[in-house]
């Protein structure tokens, strides 16, 4: 019996240690995510061409958006993982269930092994004094001593350590005193008072932010839950800013005070980009990469997104808009590459073909027999500008069109945009339509030839350019004769000697909100436009032309067709001072109101025309449309010089509905429209891209 009371003794002896150990505090980390690069962070499809259904020009995944870092600061503290910052990103898949942030003491503090022979005895007793009720929840957790259980000297030191290592205390002192029945523990501690907040790895958190974040932690005892809660305030900052990459990492405290928070921001590292075929292929049949004949260097300049920035989600979606308006790629995805403190950025992009030429041939009453040549490339030198030259040659005249465009560059500010165009054309008129002929009963044909240059820059959100024009009209009939008037003796031209000439300043604008310019599925266009003429020339004319559109589109699901689009469109315009008969706006016809020919609602002053249709996908590279359109010239007809559309018997308004199919084409998407008007006509009318 005296043996074991000597022994019970030596052990409170042993355990009266003093471990006021004064080290610097260790982290509350947050294991750094991986990221799939096979899980797009922001993915979106843009199919070009006749008949494809392109999805959302700027369709951002929930990849980045609904991945957030698991926080849970009130569970046991555990070991943080060393190189969590360097995980890479294309690895695994964001995860939603990743470690808590954790305090834990500095590795230079090192728990020691109890020796093989410690004296063990049973605690009666565990108080630990000093500290507040959270702080005693978070020491209760590391421990190891419980009462009614056996402790040694040994494991009190670890203990002690253990206290130290949370970062929670800034000392831990270990007493014990033995009782009858074994061994009373009160652990003495410190907390940690913060006073100070340090910032790493931040470019773009600012101070400030911070500080107010973790203003309830400063100058009181250190607390895991205010810290979380200040945590999650700073990464929902990041978050509301469009930093999606962006996180806490750790919050480091000290034994003096300082918090030193660590935070990855996913600093954009590299650019890339990867070019694929149409079958989704990054290689040819060698196994070499394919090469896409735009530019890079050239892509860089155009995006947003640049080395050294830190990633935001808003400036992908910003550079995926300005991708497709480029017209050059049927589908663009982006994927991240590295880690959450360096990222690469990697477009992967699908070309369209971008230049054709096209031999073709045929015969109609007004030309005879007639050849055809048409060349087109749209990315003329792989940097987006863009020349077409079409001719048409018959044995009775050279009709001609050429233009070529390069477009505005917003890294190149103080370098216009522009256009030039060249052209000679001539046809059958839609304002003297097949109702009245000229005296010799031939029909009425107009003679045209000009050109133009055209300035473009963006102006805010708006596109505008500012063109000078220049036209000389000529009515003739089908032998090329000049014929000033018809057969009532109506003038056709507003000189009166059949040729005019009309010179015209114009200014456009144009807000485009399209998810894609070919074929959209979402998003609106408004365009406003004024054309000045400049009187000079036969006719001496002296005019202004307005004219507002706006087409708005609406993803729907009727019929089960998840792709399917509700477009509306509502366009007007007026004509004030001079007006040539041929420059009437005209009613009527595939590109207007369908169901009546070109021209055959009527020839006016004013007009409105309004439209809606509905899309939907049939299979493959056909999709079908049902559509109403409305039109007229707002009792404006008989303001026209020679009132063309009055004499002619035009009604001025018009309504026209049917159905129709689009077909994908290596030429485009050829439309194919039956439509049956108010009067009881219908008709199959053919076009080349979509209604509006």
């Amino acid at each position: 019996m005296r043996v074991s009371c000597a022994a019970i003794f030596t052990l409170a002896t042993l355990t009266s240690l003093d471990l006021n150990h004064r080290v610097s505090a260790s982290p509350m980390q947050i294991p750094e995510q991986r990221l799939n690069s096979s899980n797009l962070v922001l993915q979106a499809q843009q199919e070009v061409g006749i008949g494809q259904q392109s999805q959302s020009a700027v369709q951002a995944s929930n990849t980045l958006n609904d991945a957030q870092y698991y926080q849970d600061y009130q569970k046991a503290v555990v070991v943080p993982t060393e190189d969590a910052a360097n995980n890479v990103l294309n690895q695994t898949q964001l995860s939603t269930n990743s470690q808590p942030p954790i305090l834990n003491q500095s590795s230079s503090v090192s728990i020691p092994v109890p020796p093989a022979n410690d004296l063990v005895v049973t605690a009666t007793d565990v108080q630990i004094v000093g500290a507040s009720e959270e702080l005693e929840q978070n020491i209760r957790k590391v421990i190891q001593t419980r009462a009614g259980e056996e402790t040694s000297a040994g494991k009190l030191q670890q203990d002690a350590l253990a206290i130290l290592n949370t970062g929670l205390v800034a000392d831990a002192r270990v007493d014990s005193r033995s009782t009858p029945s074994g061994l009373s523990v009160v652990y003495q501690v410190e907390p940690v008072i913060v006073r100070s907040l340090q910032l790493s790895g931040a470019k773009a958190l600012p101070l400030d932010v911070a500080l107010d974040r973790f203003k309830p932690q400063l100058g009181n005892p250190i607390s895991p839950t205010t810290i979380s809660q200040s945590v999650d305030q700073i990464n929902l900052w990041y978050a509301q800013n469009n930093y999606q990459l962006a996180r806490v990492l750790a919050v480091r405290p000290s034994s003096d005070g300082v918090l030193r928070l660590e935070v990855a921001e996913g600093v954009v590292d590299d650019v890339k980009f990867r070019f694929f075929n149409e079958d989704g292929k990054a290689i040819d049949h060698e196994g070499k990469p394919i090469q896409g004949r735009t530019q890079q260097n050239f892509l860089r300049r155009e995006l947003k997104i640049k080395p050294g920035q830190v990633f935001r989600e808003d400036l992908v979606q910003q550079d995926l808009q300005q991708l497709y308006q480029m017209g050059l790629f049927q589908s663009v995805n982006v994927a991240l590459e590295g880690n959450a403190k360096s990222v690469d950025v990697i477009y992967k992009l699908t070309e369209i073909p971008t230049n054709a030429v096209n031999l073709g041939g045929g015969y109609n009453q007004d030309s005879g027999i007639f050849g055809t040549v048409s060349y087109k490339d749209h990315n003329v030198g792989g940097i987006n500008q863009q020349l077409g030259v079409d001719i048409q040659a018959s044995p009775r005249d050279l009709q001609f069109g050429a233009s070529f465009t390069s477009a505005y560059r917003p890294t190149n500010p103080d370098r216009l945009g522009y256009q030039i165009r060249a052209f000679s054309n001539r046809g059958i008129s839609e304002t003297f339509n097949d109702d009245i002929n000229l005296p010799n009963d031939d029909k009425v044909r107009e003679r045209q030839f000009g050109g133009s240059i055209t300035l473009q820059r963006p102006i805010d959100d708006w596109q505008t350019s500012l063109g000078l024009n220049y036209t000389r009209t000529s009515i003739r009939d089908r032998d090329g004769k000049i014929s000033p008037v018809d057969e009532l003796g109506n003038p056709l031209s507003f000189s009166g000697t059949g040729i005019d000439d009309l010179a015209t300043v114009s200014f456009t604008a144009m807000k485009d909100q399209r998810d894609n310019l070919i074929n959209p599925t979402q998003g609106s266009v408004l365009s406003f436009s004024t054309e000045q003429s400049i009187p000079i020339g036969l006719g001496n004319i002296s005019m202004n032309r307005l004219q507002a559109n706006y087409s708005h589109y609406f993803p729907v699901d009727l019929l089960g067709k998840t792709e399917s689009v509700l477009a509306f469109n509502i366009q007007g315009g007026t004509t004030i001072g001079d007006l040539p008969p041929y420059e009437a706006f005209n009613l009527g016809g595939v590109n207007s109101v369908r169901g009546y020919g070109l021209g055959d609602i009527g020839s006016g002053r004013s007009f409105v025309l309004a439209s809606a249709e509905y899309r939907f996908p049939i299979f493959n590279l056909v999709s079908g449309t049902v559509f109403a359109d409305f039109g007229s010239d707002l009792g404006s007809g008989d303001t026209v010089l020679g009132e063309p559309g009055v004499v002619r018997g035009k009604p001025g308004n018009g309504f026209g509905y049917g159905v129709g199919l689009r077909l994908d084409s290596p030429i485009g998407l050829i439309r194919a429209d039956f439509g049956i008007n108010d009067q009881g006509d219908s008709r199959l009318q053919l076009g080349i891209g979509q209604r509006f």
